[in-house]
C-alpha cells in the first residue's frame, strides 16, 4: 500500500488553481471575451483562491516554505482580487482608483520578482511560470498607469502573456502528476 506517513504533494493543487484561473482571466484580458462575470470570480475564490491557501497549507505540513509561502500568497491575491471587483458592486467599499489598482499590480510584481530569485535551483518550468508571472504582474501595473488608448494595447499584450502564463503552471502540475503516475518522467520539467 505504501508509507503511511508519506504526504501527498500539493504543489500539483496548487499549480492547477494558479494556472487554470489565470488562463480564464486572461483570455478574458487578450479580449476575446468582453465580461470576465461570475465565471472568473467564482474561479477566483474557489480554485484560484482557496485551493491555493489549502496548498500552501499542505506545503507548510510537508515544511516547504517557499511552497508554502507562493501558494497561500498567491491564493490570497486572487481572494483580494475579486474582493476588489465585487464590494465595490455591493456597496460595502468604493473602488480604488485606477492608478492604485496599478500600485496593488506592481506589489504583486515586485513579490514575484522576488520569489522568482527562490527558483534559480528548481526545476526550468517552475523559474519560467515565476519570471513570465513577475512580467504579467509589471505589464498589468503598466496598464494601469498610461492612458486608456496604450492601455488597451498593453492589456491585449498582458492577456497574451498571461495566457502563456498560466498554460505553464498547468504543464508543471501536470508533469508532477503524471510524472509521479508513472514513476519515471514522461513530461521533462528541465530538473
Amino acid at each position: 500500500m505504501g508509507d503511511g506517513n508519506k504526504l501527498a504533494n500539493p504543489a500539483p493543487l496548487g499549480l492547477m488553481g494558479f494556472g487554470m484561473t489565470t488562463v480564464l482571466l486572461n483570455i478574458h484580458n487578450s479580449g476575446f471575451f468582453p465580461d470576465a462575470g461570475s465565471m472568473i470570480m467564482g474561479m477566483g475564490i474557489f480554485f484560484g483562491g482557496l485551493a491555493q491557501l489549502i496548498a500552501g497549507v499542505l506545503e507548510f505540513r510537508k515544511g516547504n516554505t517557499f511552497g508554502m509561502t507562493a501558494f497561500a500568497s498567491y491564493g490570497s491575491f486572487w481572494l483580494t482580487l475579486v474582493a476588489m471587483w465585487g464590494l465595490p458592486k455591493t456597496g460595502l467599499a468604493v473602488a480604488p482608483p485606477r492608478e492604485f489598482v496599478g500600485c496593488y499590480l506592481f506589489m504583486w510584481g515586485l513579490f514575484t520578482a522576488l520569489m522568482f530569485v527562490g527558483t534559480l535551483k528548481a526545476n526550468r518550468v517552475l523559474q519560467f511560470i515565476f519570471a513570465s508571472l513577475a512580467v504579467l504582474f509589471v505589464l498589468l501595473a503598466v496598464e494601469h498607469w498610461v492612458a486608456e488608448e496604450a492601455a488597451h494595447v498593453i492589456g491585449k499584450i498582458a492577456g497574451f502573456e498571461g495566457i502563456i502564463c498560466g498554460f505553464s503552471a498547468i504543464y508543471l502540475a501536470m508533469a508532477e502528476v503524471i510524472n509521479e503516475a508513472h514513476g519515471k518522467v514522461l513530461l521533462p520539467v528541465g530538473e
